[in-house]
């Protein structure tokens, strides 16, 4: 598969000058159609600033970022809009539903902006609602159902259209173990449809069921996984070790 996803010598600098900033410094990352990645890193890390390039909701200061293999480092506002409306699927932390529309309605929301058509987006929302398992819940307000299920609204939102990203930010953080996994499992049956999934957090466990992992630190790239698999490490040092430690 092709890459969808590069980042080329990416830097975001918050007051330069003396005192500046360096939230991303020199960053490069590519990733391919149908990729699991995981971006993990703590507060401060710089992990943040990256989704918001990656989610075309900021521009870099300077380097590129090709999407879909557009470069979108240098779109103004409105073409960043138009890119993030039909290019990715947002799930966030908190959700972001409207509260007094229901679900099928938050849904159909973004399908709106993007000029489908009455009909088609009613098909589209039903659809996506049913692959998270919320058939039973479309014309229910948020305030009605639960986190778990409030989150599952939020990913039927950001699948809807089958946009080539699907871009998730902390999409466990505010969910308890049980919810925890359910959104974890979808999220692993979109990888297995062929979606490509990016999931930005700050936990290794969750981070860990990704299929790539790549850790940020001080603004730079400090581990990809991905490194690892094109250069695996001779595996008979790693059996004598566990020999010697039985």
């Amino acid at each position: 598969m092709g890459v969808l996803v590069e980042i080329q010598d990416m830097c975001k600098i918050y007051n330069p000058g003396e005192n500046e900033v360096r939230a991303l410094d020199h960053v490069s990352v590519s990733i391919n159609q149908g990729e699991f990645v995981a971006i993990i890193g703590q507060s401060g890390s710089g992990k943040s600033t990256l989704m918001n390039m990656l989610g075309c909701l900021d521009v870099p200061t300077s380097g590129k970022y090709i999407l879909n293999g557009q470069d979108v480092s240098s779109l103004d506002d409105d073409e960043l809009s138009d890119i993030r409306n039909q290019e990715i699927g947002f799930i966030f932390q908190g959700f972001n539903l409207i509260p007094n529309l229901t679900a099928l309605e938050n849904v159909e929301l973004p399908l709106i902006y993007r000029g489908v058509s009455k009909g088609e987006r009613n098909e589209l929302s039903i659809k996506a609602l049913q692959k998270v398992g919320l058939s039973h819940r479309i014309h229910h307000k948020p305030s009605e159902m639960s986190g778990g299920q409030q989150q599952r609204v939020a990913i039927a939102r950001a699948i809807a259209q089958a946009p080539p990203v699907i871009l998730a930010d902390e999409p466990t953080g505010n969910l308890d173990s049980h919810s925890t996994q359910e959104i974890m499992e979808i999220l692993k049956e979109l990888h297995r449809e062929g979606r490509t999934v990016i999931l930005i957090t700050h936990d290794n466990e969750i981070a860990e069921r990704a299929k790539r992992v790549i850790k940020i630190k001080d603004g730079r790239i400090e581990h990809d996984s991905a490194a690892e698999i094109k250069n695996p490490m001779k595996q008979e040092p790693l059996e004598e070790i566990e020999l010697l430690q039985i």
